[in-house]
């Protein structure tokens, strides 16, 4: 299982890892950050599985996955 981190002061909401998740476990956070962007945050349904995609796409190097 595998864990999402997001550093949420830098992200800048381009959804890329929403959309590249399989098991579509990232969502848009309802409360924005500093800079007035709506960030990403992990869902709290379902289940990791680790693969990094959403890290490695993301153009702000943001997210971090732990194994």
């Amino acid at each position: 299982m595998g864990k999402i981190e997001v550093n949420r002061e830098r992200c800048k909401a381009c959804g890329l890892c929403i959309f590249v998740c399989p098991k579509k476990l990232i969502v848009f956070s309802e409360n924005p950050n500093s800079q007035g962007f709506y960030p990403v945050e992990p869902s709290p349904d379902g289940e990791c599985t680790g693969c990094a995609l959403c890290a490695e796409v993301c153009p702000d190097v943001v997210i971090e996955v732990w194994r």
